[in-house]
């Protein structure tokens, strides 16, 4: 239960007695609220919300872990996480395997950039756009065709991605509330190993304890021959496999234009130059 007690004790540190509407007690030795004014809040005793914090082997009720998300004010995202880390799901996951149709749709939407990305952000399948304003990911070793790894591992990715930082986190944010639905899976665990042994981003932040929902929104990229291109971006999710993402993007007509102008030329992809380069894992060897 430890992811557990770091949430609580971080959301709880995060808060002021202002921001829950209780008045001020004095100088406090501590940031944030004390454990017994949390306890108040959600209604349960300071010795119960203390064992949850210390990681004990408790089991709190749905009931319980709504009342705790009210009294510290957590978003949908984080109040859907906790409930996850208790009351996650543990049915055996079959092998992931692209839903038929989807691959051909994704493929006729260039010059529109789209990619599938499967249950452990895995790249699944990716229109020509994508390959070449991202990575080409067939051409890269099976362990590196994952949308996380990449925007971690690979130093490119600080480059194509114009707000990286932002982008960065929201994804590792994604990740953990999706690792928190399945903990019988042991794949998201094993990424995130991987992810702390080349990024010292991802050791950081891990700690924060962010949550985020999947959102659609906007995507700044950068290329080295078109430039600067801001897309809208629209997450699906599968229907027969709903693990299975959709990720669309929508280029302005003479973006559109352009991207469709230089794939006739097949000037945007290099593939025998990504299978030349250093994988990610060979340069963190080096």
């Amino acid at each position: 239960m430890s992811e557990l007690a770091d949430l609580l004790r971080t959301r709880r540190e995060a808060l002021q007695p202002a921001d829950v509407g209780l008045p001020p007690h004095g100088r406090r030795r501590t940031p944030g609220l004390r454990r017994e004014e949390v306890a108040q809040l959600a209604g349960i005793s300071t010795t119960y919300y203390t064992f949850l914090e210390q990681g004990r082997d408790v089991s709190p009720s749905r009931q319980i872990l709504d009342a705790l998300a009210r009294a510290l004010r957590l978003t949908p995202a984080e109040h859907d996480h906790m409930r996850a880390l208790v009351h996650g799901a543990r049915e055996a996951r079959p092998p992931e395997v692209l839903v038929p149709g989807v691959a051909d749709l994704v493929d006729r939407l260039d010059p529109h950039p789209a990619y599938v990305s499967g249950r452990h952000w895995d790249v699944l399948h990716a229109n020509k756009s994508a390959r070449a304003l991202w990575t080409d990911w067939p051409a890269l070793p099976p362990a590196e065709r994952n949308i996380l790894w990449w925007t971690f591992a690979d130093p490119r990715a600080r480059t194509v991605l114009v707000e990286w930082e932002a982008e960065a986190r929201a994804q590792l944010a994604r990740f953990r509330a999706a690792a928190a639905r399945h903990p019988e899976d042991p794949a998201y665990e094993a990424l995130l190993e991987r992810l702390r042994l080349c990024s010292k981003e991802v050791r950081d932040w891990w700690r924060r304890h962010d949550v985020a929902p999947l959102t659609s929104g906007r995507k700044i990229l950068h290329h080295p021959e078109l430039g600067r291109l801001d897309l809208g971006l629209l997450v699906l999710q599968v229907a027969d496999d709903p693990e299975q993402k959709l990720v669309t993007f929508r280029a302005e007509p003479a973006d559109a234009a352009r991207i469709s102008a230089v794939l006739a030329r097949g000037e945007l992809l290099d593939t025998d130059a990504a299978r030349r380069a250093p994988t990610s894992l060979e340069r963190l060897i080096k």
